[in-house]
């Protein structure tokens, strides 16, 4: 099923594409714990991650499955629960790291939570914070993997 757009958000990101992916997949666990409550609420499917998570096909983290993933390019998640039926994919390009999302919101109840979660902006806060919290991470990776004299 073709969901459709709802926004892309990018974040300059020079890292290696190694790292970012590394960065990306290590704030995806990360995030995990805290968000399994919040998916049993909404009765996402999938509502529980994956042990350990490493951003392979069919693995999970709590709203979301791994649907496509091509290391160090793109981690194209997908998932629903009873007001939508959503996707969230991540491109790293060597130059920035984007995500673009894409939903639907079937009935009363779908528009409803449409206009609480993309309406309000919080859907973009949490993006574009995602986006920075992977970006700084995978900077820290990389200076980290670097030698000092």
């Amino acid at each position: 099923m073709e969901l459709p757009f709802i926004d892309e958000h990018a974040m300059p990101c020079a890292e290696p594409v190694d790292a970012t992916w590394e960065a990306l997949l290590g704030l995806l666990r990360r995030q995990s714990s805290g968000s399994a409550w919040f998916a049993r609420r909404l009765g996402c499917d999938p509502a529980a991650g994956t042990a350990e998570f490493a951003g392979r096909v069919g693995e999970a983290v709590p709203g979301f499955r791994v649907a496509e993933a091509e290391r160090g390019k793109r981690l194209a998640l997908r998932g629903r629960h009873r007001f939508a039926d959503y996707a969230l994919i991540f491109l790293i390009d060597g130059e920035s790291l984007r995500a673009r999302s894409y939903g639907s919101f079937p009935g009363l109840r779908g528009r409803l939570y449409r206009a609480l979660v993309i309406g309000s902006g919080g859907h973009r806060l949490i993006t574009r914070r995602m986006l920075r919290q992977s970006v700084a991470a995978a900077r820290r990776v990389t200076l980290g993997r670097l030698e000092v004299p």
